[in-house]
């Protein structure tokens, strides 16, 4: 019987030391475009999530059933990158999951794209922190990363010097993966229905 208190105190200090452990928090599911377009045909409550700024969305191309929710918007900021200069898009859509919240309920399967996956990691983080339940990160993105890409760090730097010290063509290039080389369906149309909400909302405040 004397143990029992120092068996309780045991148990006291375990659950003490693990309460201060960080839980890992579920990531998204990783999938391919093509898996990506096969789930919309095939499996019900599934919907396409472009994170993309409208001008990706408008200009570029988008698939013609993906609903436009920017993660960041451009800032107009011109800058260098390595060896390239770009417009930076780094201000972050403060309203990206409530406006999803609004459209979307927590069970829906959702399948989160953009241009090559590095957003929309990012995004399907945030919407499972959030609560959603069935997030999938569409990891080739819709034009897909710089050819040559390789998950492997190592053999992705090997074969992208190999192809820049060859003048490889296309190399640096998209296209080479993602929902467009996997010639699944896509268009340059806006639909009304897939727009970013706060957008119509702004323009019927604009006709009034």
């Amino acid at each position: 019987m004397k143990k029992t208190p120092r068996v309780l105190l045991g148990i006291f200090l375990i659950l003490w030391i693990f309460s201060f452990i960080p839980v890992l928090a579920e990531e998204p599911k990783e999938i391919l475009s093509i898996e990506a377009y096969d789930m919309l045909n095939t499996v019900p409550n599934t919907y396409l999530i472009d994170v993309r700024t409208r001008a990706e969305y408008q200009f570029i191309g988008h698939p013609p059933t993906a609903y436009l929710f920017p993660y960041y918007f451009w800032n107009g900021n011109l800058v260098k990158k390595d060896e390239n200069h770009e417009y930076q898009f780094n201000v972050k859509n403060k309203d990206f999951v409530e406006e999803i919240s609004k459209r979307f309920q927590k069970t829906n399967n959702l399948l989160i794209l953009c241009r090559d996956g590095t957003r929309s990691i990012l995004a399907a983080r945030d919407l499972m922190k959030s609560g959603f339940k069935s997030v999938y990160n569409v990891k080739d993105g819709f034009e897909g990363p710089p050819f040559p890409y390789f998950e492997d760090e190592n053999r992705h730097k090997f074969y992208r010097q190999l192809a820049n010290r060859n003048k490889i063509p296309g190399y640096n290039h998209r296209r080479f993966y993602g929902w467009q080389w996997w010639n699944l369906p896509w268009t340059y149309e806006i639909n009304t229905k897939y727009v970013y909400p706060p957008d119509l909302s702004q323009k019927k405040e604009e006709k009034k």
